[in-house]
């Protein structure tokens, strides 16, 4: 695993300092939870990610973005996890700007993303699982495009979006790669109806019901029946995204947790000094680590298109979730009673990574897949 460039030191670091002082749990979070905002995050936020180059840091130099990869992205997604600061960055400037690359839409959407002015979601999911190979969602000819019929829910952002990226099928049967078609959709396409739904950590998903949406055949992402090209491509940069972000969310907990080992006292003695409590917290300290290692060992073979991406993509992902899971418990039981209310942002931790771990394959879904690609 290379050590981080000059480069991407500046990245990280720019990250840190802008996400710490705008993107925070008051300013941002429990703002837009507490007003109700619909869209789950702030879209002048968004605006200040374009200023700084951030929405553009996937997008090829000869589209007028960055041209840097999967490790940049994950540098900027662990400080938005350690500030859990809501933003569409994973699923548009990471996942969707990776599906479309390359193909005719890319020149339609990417100057609204290097702008700032533009969100993108990926819908892809029907089931109560994530299991990207069992699209239903029917794509039948019709005239010079095609009629979309079905359904899709847990589409990230996808009310606030002004593109959908939706997997439909166009041949073959419900569990087969071969046969799916990617589509661009435009919000408020006639037939579309979008349900907006509050998850747990007060982040958007939507519902969407497709009833005969018409798409012409320049919507297509790709090729006919073969969208699992840009599809896998998506799905790999943000599974190692949220595995980054997921590391950033377990060092944030962590970070509150071990402040808080250092300022309370019980029995005259600060609790930190109880050794049961020391051995814990060392021991969560070794995981973070590890799944950070994971998670940047995946992002540089994705860059490097390492034939043992996609491996390294479910170790991480997996990895990572179980870190963050273990963070956000030890934090919460740590804190004591404190740590079961609102008031304290510790339990806020807990609900993010709640959600995120579900988010592109659960823990189990990427330890079955790593076991599966490992030959097992």
């Amino acid at each position: 695993m290379a050590l981080l460039t000059d480069d991407q030191k500046l990245i990280q670091e720019t990250a840190r300092s802008f996400l710490a002082e705008e993107g925070g749990i008051a300013k941002q979070l429990r703002h837009w939870r507490d007003s109700g905002c619909g869209d789950g995050f702030g879209t002048a936020l968004w605006k200040q990610f374009a200023e700084l180059g951030l929405t553009g840091i996937c997008i090829p130099e000869s589209a007028g973005g960055a041209g840097m990869g999967a490790i940049e992205a994950g540098l900027v997604l662990e400080e938005i996890g350690r500030n859990l600061t809501p933003s569409p960055f994973l699923t548009t400037a990471v996942a969707a700007v990776r599906a479309l690359d390359g193909s005719a839409q890319a020149e339609r959407w990417f100057p609204g993303i290097l702008a700032g002015a533009t969100v993108a979601a990926l819908a892809v999911d029907e089931g109560k699982h994530h299991d990207p190979a069992a699209v239903a969602l029917e794509a039948k000819r019709s005239g010079n495009g095609f009629a979309l019929s079905g359904a899709k829910q847990f589409v990230v952002h996808g009310a606030a979006a002004d593109v959908l990226l939706v997997a439909a099928r166009t041949a073959g049967s419900p569990g087969e790669t071969q046969g799916i078609t990617l589509f661009a959709v435009d919000k408020g396409a006639g037939g579309l109806e979008v349900e907006n739904v509050t998850l747990a950590d007060a982040s958007k998903a939507a519902r969407l019901t497709f009833a005969n949406v018409e798409v012409d055949a320049d919507a297509v992402v790709g090729e006919v029946d073969a969208g699992w090209v840009p599809l896998s491509r998506a799905l790999n940069a943000g599974r190692a995204g949220a595995a980054a972000e997921l590391v950033g969310v377990a060092a944030g907990a962590a970070e509150m947790t071990f402040d808080y080992l250092k300022q309370r006292q019980q029995f005259g003695k600060l609790i930190g000094e109880f050794q049961a409590l020391q051995h814990r917290a060392a021991h969560l300290y070794g995981e973070i680590e590890i799944a950070r290692a994971a998670a940047l060992k995946a992002a540089e073979l994705l860059d490097a298109e390492d034939p043992r991406a996609e491996l390294m993509v479910s170790v991480a992902k997996a990895k990572a979730g179980r870190g963050a899971a273990l963070a956000v418990q030890e934090g919460v039981q740590m804190h004591g009673g404190i740590g079961m209310t609102d008031e304290h942002d510790i339990g806020l931790f807990m609900k993010r990574e709640a959600v995120l771990a579900e988010l592109f394959g659960s823990p189990r879904f990427h330890a079955s897949r790593v076991a599966e690609l490992s030959g097992y």
